[in-house]
């Protein structure tokens, strides 16, 4: 089971997948050069949840359709620290109708 989990230290925002660093997918869209962010829609939370979408779904283009209603339904509604399961990540996108 994968867990994603979210913080903010002195390097800045840090996500994990497992306890490794969550790949940024700039491969597949580079939305924000400076990285993660979360709390709010924009740029970063764009890529985080590209980047969340990418690593749970395993299809980029299913999760480059889902990334606004994900970026907006989920990653904007984050606390500063987080974490999110396989599951809920389930969960989460049944709650946008993806």
């Amino acid at each position: 089971m994968k867990l994603y989990e979210g913080g903010r230290g002195l390097g800045g925002a840090q996500v994990t997948v497992n306890g490794r660093p969550l790949d940024p997918r700039f491969d597949v869209r580079r939305y924000s050069p400076a990285g993660f962010e979360w709390t709010y829609e924009g740029d970063g939370p764009r890529q985080l949840a590209l980047a969340l979408l990418c690593d749970h779904l395993g299809n980029t283009e299913r999760a480059l359709a889902l990334v606004e209603p994900f970026m907006r339904g989920v990653v904007a509604q984050l606390d500063n620290a987080w974490e999110l399961s396989a599951e809920e990540m389930d969960v989460e996108l049944r709650s946008i109708g993806a």
